[in-house]
């Protein structure tokens, strides 16, 4: 009886760890389906990691958002005073820490002083992360999008390909000239240009020919997926706000239809998890 009490516990520890590692992020399969512009599959990116109940632009989110099988992790950086690049979306630190002060006007070392913080007070034993410690938790995991939110373009560049992740990195940005910078000084780098309009992305593609177009719901129409669909670009599109809200409360189908009907197959959101179980359910999911 013994015994067999044991087994049914080795059984059930085997089949929780085998379903924990089927969430977990795969990076090939990832970048497989990534590089297969008209695969019928949804990649899900994790907006600031998974940082709901976490804390945003963390080491913590992004490991959670890799537990959970997130396929890319969107992370702010910004450069300090004195020169290091940091996960940080606001121009102050205000918000997302205990502290005060504008990112640029402090030092890493002044920034390190507090802790972050999480909507309501909440405190992590956790620091401001610089790029190169997020790098080296991402590395090999999970895909990143670079939301370039400093002009130290070289900066950024020079870490990615310290750490060898050129294939796995992509850039976001709305200024088109911070885009050509990037591509100027390393002409393998992946762009993701913003687009506002049908024209707007017709542009993009003709100066950037890039992997992933990044485009809002009010120009979600069969026009912009046929034009970038034609041109071997991915449809990346946001369910951050109200759509988000919208599958909390158990509406997420009809969310998901909506973004995806003209062909949009990348989507960021603050509920990955959420997105992901739907996905998954529905087989839109790798």
């Amino acid at each position: 009886m013994g015994n067999f009490k044991y087994l049914v516990l080795f059984v059930a520890v085997f089949f929780v760890s085998c379903s924990s590692l089927k969430n977990k992020t795969d990076l090939s399969e990832t970048l497989q389906v990534f590089n297969a512009a008209h695969a019928n599959k949804v990649l899900v990116a994790s907006h600031r990691g998974a940082h709901m109940g976490n804390f945003e632009n963390s080491i913590a989110s992004a490991k959670q958002a890799i537990r959970l099988g997130v396929d890319i992790i969107e992370a702010d950086v910004k450069t300090t005073k004195d020169g290091y690049l940091v996960l940080m979306h606001d121009s102050s630190i205000d918000r997302t820490t205990t502290g005060k002060g504008k990112v640029e006007d402090l030092t890493l070392a002044e920034i390190r002083k507090y802790k972050l913080k999480a909507p309501y007070g909440r405190i992590s034993d956790e620091t401001v992360p610089t790029f190169e410690e997020f790098l080296k938790v991402t590395k090999g995991k999970i895909m990143v999008d670079v939301d370039m939110k400093t002009d130290n373009v070289k900066g950024i560049l020079k870490a990615v390909h310290d750490f060898d992740m050129g294939d796995q990195v992509f850039y976001f940005d709305n200024d088109y000239d911070q885009l050509d910078l990037i591509k100027e000084l390393d002409k393998s780098a992946q762009l993701m240009p913003r687009a506002y309009s049908l024209q707007m992305a017709d542009s993009a593609i003709v100066k950037f020919a890039p992997p992933v177009v990044h485009i809002d719901s009010k120009f979600n129409t069969k026009e912009v997926g046929d034009l970038l669909k034609k041109n071997n670009s991915r449809i990346w599109i946001n369910t951050l706000g109200e759509k988000d809200a919208l599958i909390r409360y158990g509406k997420g189908e009809e969310v998901v239809q909506e973004l995806i009907k003209y062909g949009a197959n990348m989507i960021q959101t603050d509920e990955p998890e959420m997105l992901l179980e739907l996905l998954r359910y529905k087989g839109l999911h790798h």
